[in-house]
């Protein structure tokens, strides 16, 4: 993976080389912990996690590149705190543009405009654009610098089966096919998923009679840094567009189409330009020049697998479930899949937790793909309305949001992806005490400024973050004590945990008062303690912990209870 003499890695053009592997000398099939195939986003993700967490990966892609085109583009805050777990974070926040701040239009009018993070203390803006051949390279790149992933390119998954205590993959490579085996393998290859094949699966849903053009357009205007949705503008009546700013002066446009464009002819040049000329003139840059730089015609289903685990085998990504691009709900929740998933392998493999803990994968990450494809429904729905009642509520909707709050409430254009909330979860433990706020029992931790006990400052997740690069097992699965305040009621707090003999990383917020901003977000009090999971998650939380809730609780998240 050479960068080029200018010393820019143009992503979209690497090779990677074939490697003969001695694997495939072996008399019988060599067998590993954690087979890993696709290395897309999902992959790539789970691969280093794992690794971190110091279980040895293979990581079979069929292909030899990496994603050519923008493709997915929005990554939000959850992810981006992902990937600062993973190592990587810093680099593609640096490189990827953030925003925040979104406007929506009907027909030639700003109808009103939104915030997505409108309060401080936050280290990670709400979402940054940037290009999935970046975020596929810096993941792969990462990945090449763990010696516990080992990275296939050129081997293609063409058989499984299933065995009591075994996978059984027959892997075709240039040379010819081999056969691998492994405790437990990731499916994350993508929404044409050879393994659900293999395994006779489908996804099952609903597919959107209409199609929208992608393009990727460099150009030179100072245009804002923010999301524009038109419904129904003057440049493309009837129909809807995007515009958002990507890394390297690349603008993403779309255009919806409908169902009778033909893709092939959409794809041409000389219809994209007339297209993005009107646009162009309509925000008040006529005649300016642009290049096309990539474009893509798509269709789309919101559907997924009827389970994510079969036996051995753990779906994530794009080949459990699918849906729409409004709302950038895709690659984001494929991260979080991983997230989910890498620390549960690791506890079982490392016998940590029963294996039903993977079932937990399943049941944890199927809610939260209804609920994206609940949201990206929903926002298809508003944006493509199907019959004339539906158009004339959605304008009727549309006209009434200039003035009046309520109704912008009722404005679809992609309700932006956020963490979903696992408050179903059979890992969690139910609160005892009285809380308020959003830091319940299966949501994400949300970050904060912090002051240390020392008197420092930092970030409150960079706080309870796994080493990114563990050298020991005992970090393969920690989980987290946050605890709150000083005095004497943090000090029982502290000694709840010293007592009850768990292997946790103790994470200290010294400051508890009023405006202090972890404190409110999290309601706490001098002594409050929340329990973290791996993934950052909340499992459990007390205003003063006993040594036996303490165990209880983590019990109950390894799924022991």
């Amino acid at each position: 993976m050479d960068a080029p003499a200018s010393g820019v890695t143009d992503y979209q053009s690497l090779r990677f080389d074939y490697r003969h592997h001695p694997d495939q000398d072996a008399d019988t099939p060599v067998h590993h912990p954690v087979i890993v195939v696709g290395a897309g986003p999902v992959g790539l993700a789970l691969a280093i996690d794992l690794a971190q967490r110091q279980v040895p990966v293979v990581l079979l892609d069929n292909d030899c590149t990496l994603s050519t085109g923008s493709r997915a583009i929005c990554f939000a805050k959850r992810t981006l705190e992902v990937f600062d777990r993973l190592g990587c974070g810093d680099r593609m926040v640096a490189k990827g543009v953030s925003w925040s701040v979104g406007k929506v239009f009907f027909r030639d009018e700003q109808v009103y405009r939104f915030d997505l993070l409108p309060e401080s203390g936050h280290e990670r803006p709400a979402f940054i654009n940037l290009q999935q051949y970046y975020v596929e390279g810096y993941l792969a790149e990462r990945a090449a610098a763990l010696p516990l992933i080992d990275l296939r390119w050129s081997s293609k998954v063409v058989g499984i089966a299933q065995h009591a205590d075994h996978a059984l993959l027959t892997v075709e490579t240039p040379e010819g096919s081999y056969q691998l085996a492994a405790d437990h393998v990731a499916a994350c290859d993508g929404s044409r998923s050879d393994l659900r094949r293999l395994l006779g699966q489908e996804a099952h849903g609903r597919v959107f009679r209409d199609r929208f053009l992608i393009a990727d357009i460099t150009m030179d205007a100072d245009l804002p840094t923010e999301r524009r949705f038109w419904f129904d503008p003057p440049f493309h009546p009837k129909q809807s567009a995007l515009l958002h700013k990507q890394a390297d002066g690349v603008w993403r446009v779309d255009f919806q189409l409908g169902w009778e464009a033909d893709p092939v002819e959409e794809r041409k040049h000389e219809h994209i330009i007339p297209r993005v000329r009107a646009l162009l003139d309509s925000i008040g840059h006529p005649g300016l020049r642009f290049d096309i730089v990539w474009a893509s015609v798509y269709t789309f289903a919101c559907q997924r697998m009827a389970r994510f685990r079969l036996g051995r085998v753990l779906f994530a990504g794009d080949a459990a479930h699918g849906v729409s691009p409004f709302g950038a709900r895709g690659a984001n929740s494929g991260v979080q899949d991983a997230d989910n998933l890498g620390w549960k392998l690791a506890a079982v493999l490392k016998h940590e937790a029963p294996d039903a803990l993977l079932d937990s994968y399943a049941s944890e990450r199927e809610a939260a793909a209804d609920e994206n494809i609940r949201h990206s429904t929903r926002a298809t729905d508003f944006i493509t309305p199907k019959s004339d009642v539906s158009r004339l509520f959605r304008d009727a909707v549309l006209e009434l949001s200039k003035r009046h709050p309520f109704a912008r409430a009722l404005v679809n254009s992609g309700r932006l992806s956020v963490a979903t909330t696992l408050d179903a979860s059979p890992l969690n433990t139910p609160d005892v005490d009285a809380f308020a706020g959003r830091m319940v029992p299966g949501a994400s931790a949300a970050d904060a400024p912090i002051v240390r006990a020392d008197g420092s400052t930092g970030w409150l997740l960079r706080e309870i973050a796994p080493v990114s690069d563990a050298s020991a097992a005992s970090a393969a699965t920690r989980f987290t004590a946050l605890v709150f305040g000083n005095g004497e009621a943090a000090q029982r707090s502290l000694q709840a945990i010293s007592e009850a003999e768990l292997p946790l990383h103790v994470a200290r917020v010294a400051a508890c008062g009023a405006g202090e901003l972890a404190a409110e977000r999290y309601d706490a009090q001098p002594g409050t303690v929340y329990l973290l999971r791996p993934d950052q998650h909340v499992c459990a939380r007390w205003r003063q912990p006993t040594p036996q809730a303490l165990r209880a609780a983590r019990d109950r998240a390894l799924a022991k209870a």
